[in-house]
Formats: C-alpha cells, structure tokens, sequence
C-alpha cells in the first residue's frame, strides 16, 4: 500500500518551491517534469536527492483530450514558465521527462517531445501519466486513476509492475462544462468557479453525474483483474468526496493525496531523475 504520509509531505515541499524555491549550487543536478495537462501546464524540478526546488504553472488551453492543439501556444507556455525557473534558481535547465494520457500515439509523443524541445530542454524521458504518477505513490499492487483536465487514464498494478493501461475522454473539462451549463456563465468562469473552495458543495452535487460516469469508466476497465485499492490523482480529484463517489460506483477502497493535482508533475520529474541515473 502506498505510504500516503510520505507522499503528501513531498507534496508539501513541491507547494512550498512555488512561493520559496531552495538554493542550488552550480555542481547541483536539477531534474525537470513538464506537465502539459489540458487546463494547466505545470513544470517542477528537484534536486539530485529528489526533492522539491522550483516549481511554476499556468493555466492554458493548448492541449485537447492528451493532444497538443496549440503547438506555438504551448512551446511559448513551456519557454516563459522555464525561464522564471531559471530566473529564481539561477542555472538553465537542459533536461527534462514527460508523460502522456495512456494509448497516445507516436506522432502525439513525439508533438509533445517536440514542445518541450522548442523550449529548449532535451527530453530524456515519456511515461502515461498514471505510471509516472505511480513514482511518487510507489503503489505496488492496485490502480492509479489520473482524472486530468481532458481524459480519464489508468494503470493497474501488480508487483510493482504495469499489468494494463487505459485512457478515455472525459475529464475536469467536462465538469467545467456541466458548471457553465448550470449557471448559464462563460467556461473560464465556470473553472474558476469549480476551483472555489467555498462552492465545492453547491457545485458537487451539479458535477456529480460526471463524477458517477468516471467511476464507471474505471469500473469497466479493472473487471477482470484483482483490484484491492484504487488511488487518485490528477487536478479534478481536487473536489471534496470526489473519492467517495468513486468508491460507491466501484465498490473498491479509493484513496486520493491531500493535493492529487501535484502528484503526476512530481512523478514525471521523478522519472527524469531515475533516468539520468540509470
């Protein structure tokens, strides 16, 4: 079972890094996650120890559903988020790992490659997102559900190893959506207001639906296998009982981190680390 105290501490100091980045030296190995998700991209880099440094994001619409849809638009997101990296931290950053949704295609991995290239880092590592996920959960034997901005991805695991995987189109972009719907608002308004602490149990009942319809996109894809745990992470899971409804549609123990939407960027920089190392 994956320590999950250990995790959201990790998570905490990925938190901290964004407002407070640590102090590196020039003979420091940094290591660099990019994060191209559907609402935001996010980058977080660690020291050789694997520890939090720097971490910076915003939110953008240049991804569809896993798929680089502004390729301009997401080279400059991903250039101005690691310029301010290396303003703060004082050293360029070169290499860096990515993740993609379960199932993309070569050409989609290599377009996302391509982004971060245009950037100007190399890219030494691609996992899906749920494996790369799973470097900071280290879930040996259950699922781990990536609920992102555009697509629902999952890999099972058994022994520590990835014994299936799988992606579908439904995401945060669809509870968005049901919200714009609801209040008659624009579809940033209806983000922004998703986001909102203090509206999370008006808008819960709205999104739930969506909710109900992920649980059983996960529940058809586990059948079959011997599922003990499922584990969430991605930027959706944020909204409170999420993991409740999750549970009820599955019948399976669900567990999420404190902060699930950090959990995948942190990965995708871990997996570049394990990389570089090997």
């Amino acid at each position: 079972m994956a320590n999950l105290n250990k995790v959201d501490e990790l998570i905490k100091k990925v938190e901290q890094s964004i407002k407070s980045p640590k102090k590196v030296s020039a003979s420091d190995k940094l290591y660099v996650g990019v994060d191209l998700g559907t609402a935001y991209i996010v980058i977080v880099v660690l020291d050789e120890n694997k520890q939090p440094v720097a971490c910076e994001m915003k939110f953008a619409q240049v991804v569809r559903d896993g798929l680089v849809v502004d390729f301009i638009g997401a080279t400059n997101i991903v250039r101005e988020l690691k310029k301010k990296l290396e303003d703060k931290l004082g050293f360029e950053l070169t290499k860096a790992a990515i993740a993609v949704p379960p199932g993309t295609g070569e050409r989609d991995i290599k377009t996302h490659m391509y982004v971060v290239e245009g950037a100007g880092m190399e890219v030494v590592s691609v996992e899906d997102e749920p494996t790369a996920a799973n470097a900071v959960l280290e879930v040996e034997n259950g699922v781990v559900v990536d609920v992102g901005g555009g697509t629902t991805g999952l890999s099972i695991f058994e022994n520590g190893k990835v014994i299936y995987t799988a992606d579908e189109a439904t995401g945060g972009t669809q509870l968005s959506l049901v919200v714009a719907g609801a209040y008659k608002i624009p579809f940033e308004e209806a983000e922004e207001k998703k986001k909102d602490i203090k509206n999370q149990d008006e808008i819960f009942h709205i999104v739930t639906p969506v909710i109900q319809k992920i649980g059983s996109i996960v529940r058809t894809h586990i059948q079959g296998f011997n599922v003990e745990k499922i584990y969430l992470v991605g930027g959706t899971c944020c909204l409170k009982d999420f993991e409740r409804i999750i549970k009820k549609e599955t019948g399976i123990e669900t567990i999420k981190p404190l902060n699930p939407f950090l959990v995948t960027p942190l990965g995708i920089a871990i997996n570049c680390a394990s990389k570089e190392n090997v």
